[in-house]
């Protein structure tokens, strides 16, 4: 009988501290990652721009997925949570350049975020099992 799910990833930290969250987690054909913020190392990426925050959470989502043998093109759904509204813009060009063809569904929302940071990004893929 297969695994109801498979975590992937080993302990996720942030400032030292042993987080209760798996990077990603396969369920069926369906990959979900935890939200993403920007960080440098070990801590949260609380200087820079709203596109070089999104930069870093983009190529983050990248690297998480091909540790679980997805591209950007698997990605269904996006869940993004920006810090302030005027960043929206500057978000959405950097998005744009990660998904140039065939974006996935995404929301968007304001939200006062855990960390200091200007964006959080969740994301959904879908790679069917061989």
């Amino acid at each position: 009988m297969a695994a109801k799910k498979q975590v992937f990833g080993g302990p996720y930290t942030s400032r030292g501290r042993v987080l209760s969250v798996s990077k990603a987690v396969r369920a069926g054909d369906f990959i979900f990652l935890t939200g993403v913020v920007p960080r440098v190392g070990d801590h949260p990426m609380t200087t820079g721009s709203i596109e070089n925050q999104t930069r870093v959470v983009c190529e983050t989502i990248k690297a998480t997925l091909a540790e679980v043998g997805c591209t950007l093109d698997d990605v269904v759904k996006a869940m993004v949570w920006l810090r302030e509204r005027a960043d929206f813009a500057g978000f959405n060009k950097v998005f744009g350049e990660f998904f140039p063809v065939e974006p996935p569904a995404r929301s968007a929302v304001l939200s006062e975020l855990l960390v200091d940071v200007r964006v959080e990004v969740e994301v959904v893929a879908y790679r069917p099992l061989p």
